[in-house]
């Protein structure tokens, strides 16, 4: 469910704004391991503030099915965030969204793939029908 022009990204920033976190779109930090780091745009971020924010608006599919394609994106992001700078406050946003399930697809997915989410993530979910986020816990 698509609202207006603006993305869901947009719309979060716009949230996170009213919640007194402004952040900038596509902010670039060095990632990496053992010493080697390449650049990696995440969604949000600010590099004063240090934070650094994904944004994901995946669904389940119409027949209600995972959408596996897509949970191995939320998995890259995951490595994206244990490979980011020390020091930063990390958060996921993904779509609260049911579809005909009785759980949202963060919901499914973090009971599963708990093993690849970073200690210091904070995982938010978003609601686009009531404009409000919610904290999961890990």
């Amino acid at each position: 469910m698509m609202i207006g022009k603006m993305g869901f990204t947009g719309r979060l920033q716009k949230f996170l704004q009213r919640k007194g976190l402004g952040l900038d779109r596509n902010v670039n930090v060095g990632v990496g391991i053992e010493g080697f780091k390449k650049d990696h745009a995440f969604d949000l971020g600010s590099l004063e503030k240090k934070v650094l924010v994904e944004c994901k608006s995946h669904r389940w599919t119409a027949g209600s099915n995972v959408p596996s394609a897509k949970l191995t994106v939320w998995n890259e992001a995951m490595y994206y965030f244990v490979v980011a700078p020390e020091g930063y406050r990390k958060i996921m946003f993904v779509l609260k969204y049911f579809s005909t399930k009785t759980v949202t697809l963060a919901e499914y997915y973090i009971p599963r793939y708990k093993h690849l989410i970073p200690s210091d993530l904070e995982y938010w979910e978003y609601s686009e029908l009531t404009k409000t986020a919610e904290r999961l816990s890990i």
